[in-house]
């Protein structure tokens, strides 16, 4: 399966105002139902989510190798059960309209994120019920034994067998890191399905608002712990099901990035010297299954 990208080749074409503005749009394929991004599995979600959040450890930009997220580091014992997380120091929360974070990014909130997803009686998961398919999936809640903290920034996740796996499992979209202390305000509130719906994470964007089916926007994180990755002080996607929409959009330049063409229209799209085309192998695979 390909992952098929376009995006504009001609930056000259970027109108002055959104080039002043830092903007950058995102015309994508769909709505997302939400910014909980434990409870998903669809890409338009996770993508919808990936400006908001970090994880202890992602993914390399363009590879498969991960590299230090939230976690600096991480030791693993000898016998391939025991993961030591040193946490980063100095991470702040996004401060938004609903949320003014009090401390930084520590060890609790690593024990929240992980917690809700292992235990069927915490109590936030119990005020809001919900299905986390990814981590079940692998099988992560019947291997992960226990989350514990050692110190303010060092979390020991043991497991019950060795999994090989395991670092690249939850730099995943759906293990990105929630503030422990947003879920507390938000239970105190009686208002906990709003970690869906009004996400805090440590990302380089903060959320700012979201029509369904129409768009959302994002503003710049201009606390986040690496700064140069910041490159832009708007992101906005705006949701265009028909991909035939997207392409025309795309050439008159209202969004400067869009995914997922129509097959048929590959061929001309290769050849338009205002576009650039990007084709990547898809790690993923498309089935149909029966239930006998």
């Amino acid at each position: 399966m390909r992952h098929t990208l376009v995006l504009s080749a001609l930056l000259a074409a970027t109108s002055a105002a959104q080039a002043a503005e830092g903007s950058l749009v995102f015309c994508s394929e769909g709505s997302p139902a939400g910014f909980d991004t434990a409870q998903y599995t669809t890409a338009t979600d996770n993508d919808a989510a990936e400006p908001l959040y970090n994880r202890l450890a992602e993914f390399e930009k363009g590879a498969t190798n991960v590299v230090p997220g939230l976690a600096t580091r991480w030791d693993i014992s000898e016998d391939g059960l025991t993961y030591t997380f040193h946490l980063r120091e100095g991470v702040k929360f996004h401060s938004t309209d609903y949320f003014t974070p009090t401390r930084d990014f520590n060890a609790d909130d690593v024990l929240f994120t992980f917690n809700r997803m292992l235990d069927p009686q915490h109590p936030f998961r119990k005020a809001y019920p919900t299905e986390f398919p990814y981590f079940n999936g692998m099988s992560l809640n019947k291997n992960i034994a226990k989350v514990e903290k050692t110190g303010p920034l060092t979390v020991v996740m043991t497991l019950n067998s060795v999994d090989a796996a395991f670092i690249q499992n939850i730099a995943m979209s759906f293990a990105a890191i929630l503030s422990a202390e947003y879920a507390d305000q938000l239970l105190k509130s009686g208002k906990p399905s709003d970690i869906n719906q009004k996400p805090i994470g440590t990302g380089p964007f903060e959320f700012k608002s979201y029509q369904k089916d129409s768009n959302i926007r994002y503003v710049a994180n201009t606390q986040y712990w690496a700064p140069e990755r910041v490159k832009l002080k708007n992101l906005i996607f705006s949701i265009n099901t028909d991909p035939s929409v997207r392409v025309q959009k795309l050439k008159a330049n209202e969004c400067q990035v869009t995914l997922h063409p129509r097959p048929a229209d590959v061929p001309a799209l290769k050849n338009d010297p205002k576009l650039q085309l990007i084709e990547k192998p898809g790690f993923n695979l498309g089935y149909i299954a029966y239930n006998t």
